[in-house]
């Protein structure tokens, strides 16, 4: 059933929101790996409009708070979705979690830019600074065939709603800083957006053994730098 279902609920919750979605590079999408599909962050369409795209599941780590926001929690439930713990047990359980399901070959999805472009509005083609956690997952998981495969969301058309005071947020996540600040968070709805699929890249062992290394901090740096300026580059071609 779950194989299915979020698949079908993403294609549902598109075609009800008359969002038009254009695939590029979809030759790049690996058919026989594990996969760690990162990607950039600006709405809560983000999960649903990847799996329509990439043709299947993807197990999205999402921010601790969507799992306390009533309508928010039952969106991440049909999704499939895995909210993230409280911040005393967060990468613990973060990488618990993504190992186990990779391992049994679930595809998992992380947005290393955290919840703020959701909370704070951004333009279509910026990116925030990424966070390193899906780097160390990736060489951390003792995983065979694993890929990380890089997706831009390039919209060219969105509707922006208010939609609740920031600081009602605070009641569900007190420990989260971007929850004290004033203004609305925003619902960003697609109505013509471009996906557009990165170059994977294939986990080697020649990888983890740097990571094991004293060339720890300088292999999680340049994957983070070579995602981050692949999807950057994405975002150029799709948002103009």
């Amino acid at each position: 059933m779950f194989a299915e279902s979020p698949l079908l609920f993403s294609h549902s919750l598109l075609a009800a929101l008359g969002t038009r979605m254009f695939l590029h590079y979809e030759n790049r999408i690996p058919s026989d790996s594990r996969v760690l599909v990162i990607s950039n962050h600006r709405s809560f369409m983000d999960a649903p409009l990847l799996m329509a795209a990439l043709g299947r599941p993807v197990r999205f780590a999402c921010h601790h708070y969507m799992k306390q926001v009533p309508v928010l929690r039952e969106v991440v439930t049909q999704l499939g979705a895995f909210p993230l713990e409280a911040p005393a047990q967060r990468h613990q359980q973060f990488f618990k979690q993504a190992t186990e399901l990779l391992r049994i070959g679930e595809w998992v999805g992380i947005f290393p830019e955290g919840a703020g472009p959701m909370v704070q509005h951004t333009p279509p083609d910026r990116l925030k600074e990424f966070q390193r956690g899906f780097a160390h997952l990736a060489l951390r998981a003792q995983v065979e065939n694993l890929a990380v495969l890089p997706v831009a969301i390039a919209c060219s058309e969105e509707v922006v709603l208010p939609a609740i005071p920031v600081r009602v947020l605070s009641l569900f996540d007190p420990s989260e800083p971007m929850f004290k600040k004033e203004g609305f968070h925003p619902v960003v709805v697609y109505k013509r957006v471009n996906v557009l699929v990165g170059r994977p890249h294939w986990i080697s062992s020649s990888d983890r053994l740097a990571y094991g290394g004293k060339q720890a901090k300088a292999v999680v740096e340049n994957m983070l730098s070579s995602t981050s300026a692949e999807i950057a580059g994405l975002l150029r071609q799709g948002c103009y």
